[in-house]
């Protein structure tokens, strides 16, 4: 077949030519290459975030979010170059191929997936014998196995000595975050702003989504925060030790749930965490272009309305502390919640309420019994 490729810059593609050259020089009728960044933050990371989704409480799904992004692109491709397939090179038993597969079938299903990997049921081993065979130019090696992803929102590892759970995760497997002895023994302060649920800016400089992130990013990683350790739920039906580093999405995820409990009601607050938790399954699943995903956005977006205010945070030690939070549209009540002189809370109407609130187990407990 004549081979087009494409390549999309997520922030884990510094020289987009070097890339374009590098595919013309193994055989590539064409190289297209797009920088989508902005696509990529606009229209997947922060939606995402407002949502809260976090896989299993644990995963901000860098890599996942990134999958529908890239099918689309190679969809529309496939599309201008006249293609009958699209193919990738995820295994058989990853995510990842089920993320392309499904995104791709959902918008433009009379394409062709092939994938030679996963098809030829090729060991990581073979994969890199066949790589040094036909001098393909690959990072990985036998000595340094990780299989590694990485983009604006996260990093992710796996493979190698990975593979045991028992192992501690060895230095070489991080790049973007410092080890937690070696970080400053002075912590970092930091503002950062949302406007109905984006983050808009840092110590009141109003920055691109971009650039908040790539400061985050940064900044946390130098205080070492945004390292996770995690024996996940693959989609395949296994368990799988992932090792992250997600050092901006950490403070962003952390500053936004703080703004979100002083600006919703507990029943939002309840509700969301519900539709959170779906919302990240669709997500790891490789649904992003279902039906559901996107009622779902539509809520979140009604839950964003008033999630405006700025967060203050402490970075140290691997850690990141919620300082302090305010918000024109606060539901904290200083009147109703002080204990001092200023206290405006009706302290007689509570026992009137508790009677009725208790009342139905009194009733119970005095016709049934106990238990």
């Amino acid at each position: 077949m004549e081979v087009v490729t494409f390549t999309a810059d997520l922030g884990n593609a510094p020289d987009l030519e070097a890339i374009r050259q590098r595919a013309l020089s193994i055989g590539a009728a064409k190289a297209l290459v797009a920088d989508v960044r902005e696509e990529f933050v606009r229209d997947f990371v922060f939606p995402a975030l407002k949502a809260g989704a976090v896989y299993e409480g644990e995963y901000p799904l860098a890599t996942a979010l990134a999958r529908p992004l890239i099918a689309r692109h190679l969809a529309e491709a496939a599309r201008q170059e006249g293609a009958m397939a699209v193919a990738h090179g995820c295994t058989g038993k990853g995510n990842d191929q089920v993320r392309f597969d499904v995104s791709v079938g959902s918008l433009a299903p009379d394409l062709k997936i092939i994938a030679p990997v996963r098809d030829s049921g090729l060991s990581r081993e073979e994969a890199l014998e066949y790589a040094a065979r036909h001098r393909l130019p690959v990072t990985v090696t036998k000595a340094s196995p990780y299989s590694i992803d990485q983009n604006l929102w996260g990093r992710s590892i796996e493979c190698g000595v990975l593979e045991d759970p028992w192992a501690e995760p060895p230095e070489d497997a991080f790049a973007w975050t410092r080890p937690v002895e070696e970080t400053p023994d002075e912590p970092a302060y930091l503002a950062v702003s949302f406007q109905e649920g984006v983050p808009v800016a840092l110590d009141g400089e109003t920055l691109s989504g971009i650039e908040i992130i790539a400061r985050l990013s940064r900044l946390a990683g130098e205080h070492g925060v945004g390292r996770i350790d995690h024996v996940e739920n693959r989609l395949v039906g296994i368990k799988s030790r992932e090792v992250y580093e997600t050092p901006a999405a950490a403070v962003l995820l952390k500053a936004h749930r703080a703004l979100e409990y002083l600006t919703l009601s507990k029943d939002q607050l309840r509700f969301k965490d519900t539709a959170a938790g779906k919302y990240s399954d669709l997500v790891y699943n490789g649904l992003w272009f279902s039906a559901l995903r996107r009622d779902l956005d539509a809520f979140v977006e009604s839950t964003q309305r008033y999630v405006t205010g700025q967060v203050r945070l402490k970075l140290f030690k691997g850690t990141c502390a919620v300082a302090g939070r305010r918000s024109p549209y606060s539901l904290y009540s200083h009147g109703l919640a002080t204990y001092d002189r200023a206290d405006q809370f009706d302290h007689s109407a509570a026992v009137g309420f508790i009677q009725l609130w208790g009342l139905p187990h009194r009733v119970q407990r005095r016709v049934q019994g106990e238990g």
